[in-house]
Formats: structure tokens, C-alpha cells, sequence
């Protein structure tokens, strides 16, 4: 098993959760999937996600993405914090969470020794074959911000259906609004058409409406 890289397969792993065994990715395979790591249970801004990841999680479910959350901490203590937000927060977390070991999160780069031996707010998005579309990395101290992470989910899904690439901000960007990047002309007519064909500021940025 080796660190996952943009593009090229999830490692498999074989975990126990708070929803039972799981083998990872295999049982998710055919949807997209969020697999977040969190340095430990019953810590504040572990908690603050956590019940943000389940206020957007229909958010997720309209993309047909899976959430799964993770960290080193043993099973019984992913179920008691679940049991305490539930009872002090009103809030029900209803994804699987993986009781992950310091040899499975070092392999998947979620431990930095220089940020301690808790493993760090990192996130995997894997595509329905099981590829690695994008790695997030956060600190201990920085609480993520999920609604980009449903945004980028959007981003790819729109990119892979479309052939296209989103600008920043998408779709609220500063220059383009909702509108999507036209990929680069490989050729001189292909760079003669898109300037009659889409809306460009020159023939190698070309966008059109999503």
C-alpha cells in the first residue's frame, strides 16, 4: 500500500467502522466517496465538522456521494462520541466512521510527525472507479470548510460530464459567473473556431455557460 496520488487508484484497506467491516474502496465502489480523517474523537473542532459533514450530507447524497469519516481512534470510541452528539448536540451522524491504526493512516499520509501523532484533517475524493480525484490537507487547528468540499465534488462530476474545467469561485467566479473553461486548442484552426464559436478574451481562454 502506498500514499494515494491524484489519478491513479485508492489503496485497498480492510477496516472495521462504526457501520461494521467495511473494505475500502471496494464497498463504495460506483459512487463518489469523501473519505475525512480527523486528529481525534471528542475534540472541539473535530465535533464542529463533524456535524457539518451530516447537515450537508443530503448535499452529498444529490451528487451520489458517500461520506466516510476517519481517524486512529478505536471503534467503541467513535460510537460513544457519536452517542454524545446525538444526545448533547441533536445531531445524528449516519456515515460509517473507520477506526483507522498509525500504519494505515502513515500509508495514506494522514500522520505529519511535526503536526503530532494525531493524523490530520486530510480529505480523499475518490471517483466511482476508485480513483483519487482530489487530496485536502488541514491542520489541527483549521476546521475545514465543508460546502467547498461539496463544491469540488460538483466541479469534477461537471468537468468529467462536460470535458471542461471550472474557474475559481465556480460557479460564482469574479470574471466568468457560472460560465466553464473551454481545454486549450491544439491546433491553429481549433484556435481560429473558438474564437467564433465561445465568448474569449483570446483564443486560449474560451468559456461558455454551464
Amino acid at each position: 500500500m502506498s500514499m494515494p496520488m491524484l489519478g491513479e487508484k485508492f489503496p485497498q484497506i480492510e477496516v472495521q467502522t462504526t457501520h461494521g467491516p467495511m473494505k475500502f474502496p471496494d464497498d463504495c465502489q460506483g459512487k463518489w466517496t469523501v473519505l475525512f480523517s480527523h486528529p481525534a474523537d471528542f475534540t472541539p473542532v473535530c465535533t464542529t465538522e463533524f456535524v457539518s459533514f451530516q447537515k450537508h450530507k443530503a448535499d452529498f447524497e444529490a451528487l451520489g456521494c458517500e461520506l466516510v469519516g476517519m481517524s486512529v481512534d478505536q471503534v467503541f470510541s467513535h460510537i460513544k462520541w457519536v452517542e454524545w452528539i446525538k444526545e448533547k448536540l441533536d445531531v445524528e451522524i449516519t456515515f460509517p466512521i473507520i477506526a483507522g491504526n498509525d500504519r494505515i493512516a502513515e500509508q495514506l499520509g494522514m500522520l505529519h510527525p511535526a503536526k503530532g501523532s494525531n493524523t490530520v484533517r486530510a480529505v480523499f475524493i475518490i471517483d466511482p472507479e476508485g480513483v483519487t480525484r482530489t487530496i485536502l490537507y488541514y491542520p489541527q487547528e483549521i476546521g475545514r470548510n465543508i460546502p467547498e468540499i461539496v463544491r469540488a465534488v460538483k466541479a469534477l462530476q461537471k468537468s468529467d460530464a462536460d470535458g471542461v474545467a471550472t474557474p475559481a469561485n465556480w460557479p460564482e467566479n469574479e470574471l466568468i459567473k457560472e460560465h466553464v473553461i473551454i481545454p486549450p486548442a491544439t491546433d491553429e484552426k481549433s484556435a481560429k473556431e473558438r474564437m467564433e464559436k465561445y465568448t474569449c478574451f483570446d483564443w486560449w481562454f474560451c468559456h461558455k455557460p454551464e
